[in-house]
């Protein structure tokens, strides 16, 4: 299958989602809440990062760009509308980069649709406290393998982004195609591939940076879901609540 349809499938999938949740409102604010509880973990996890002078930047492109509550709809739209062209405007290490952000946001919002489902199924669990219910609705959602897959391409998107940044005259073609790229509906793409390269073009370039960086996310990531899929409830609420202390 070539990029621009994998591109395709991958924002149609994304699509139907979205209906769904316009057709049912209460799952919709569901996923909204499940979303809003994975920003604020984030920022508890990688609250040191963040404050960071070097590694301050890719946290937060990370947390605006992939674990974010923001709605996408706009950048998806213009993937899809694009698709077929941006093999013959972008490079073939862009092309993948964008292939690869494209196949993570259809898992990420499949298994956000999920989480949302088991988080109104929960509604008995203490309403006032989310980690509780967030780790049940995880637990009840399951998926071991499509969560350590997940992991996996948002390691390997930070790991593109840096080889990316090694390709000679790609900063100043990026900057060069602003307009074009505008002109053709391909802003958000654009705004993503831009401040994905400054970003981890500014990590690149401490020694060991960005294998450090990926390596914390990793580490991390991995704590939190042995925590989540086997720790025993009250543990888990415990640790889940000192993390959203965390958040700034």
């Amino acid at each position: 299958m070539d990029a621009a349809q994998t591109i395709r499938d991958a924002i149609a999938d994304v699509t139907v989602l979205r209906l769904h949740r316009t057709g049912d409102p209460a799952l919709g604010a569901a996923v909204g809440s499940v979303k809003t509880f994975q920003a604020r973990r984030f920022r508890g996890t990688y609250a040191d990062l963040m404050a960071s002078p070097a590694f301050g930047p890719a946290a937060q492109f990370f947390l605006e760009e992939l674990y974010s509550d923001t709605d996408y709809t706009d950048r998806d739209q213009q993937f899809g509308r694009i698709a077929g062209t941006l093999q013959t405007m972008f490079p073939q290490p862009v092309v993948t980069t964008a292939v690869a952000l494209a196949v993570l946001h259809a898992q990420t919002e499949e298994l956000d649709q999920d989480m949302g489902r088991a988080w109104l199924a929960h509604e008995g669990v203490d309403e006032a406290n989310d980690a509780a219910r967030y780790a049940a609705a995880w637990r009840a959602v399951g998926q071991r393998h499509a969560r350590k897959q997940q992991l996996e391409r948002v390691l390997a998107m930070g790991t593109d982004l840096a080889r990316l940044t090694r390709t000679p005259g790609l900063r100043m073609m990026l900057r060069m195609m602003r307009g074009p790229a505008n002109a053709a509906g391909m802003g958000a793409l654009q705004k993503f591939l831009e401040a994905g390269f400054d970003t981890f073009g500014q990590l690149a370039r401490q020694r060991g940076g960005v294998e450090q960086f990926l390596a914390t996310i990793e580490q991390r990531e991995r704590a939190l879901m042995d925590l989540l899929f086997d720790a025993d409830p009250v543990t888990c609420e415990t640790q889940l609540n000192h993390t959203l202390g965390q958040a700034r």
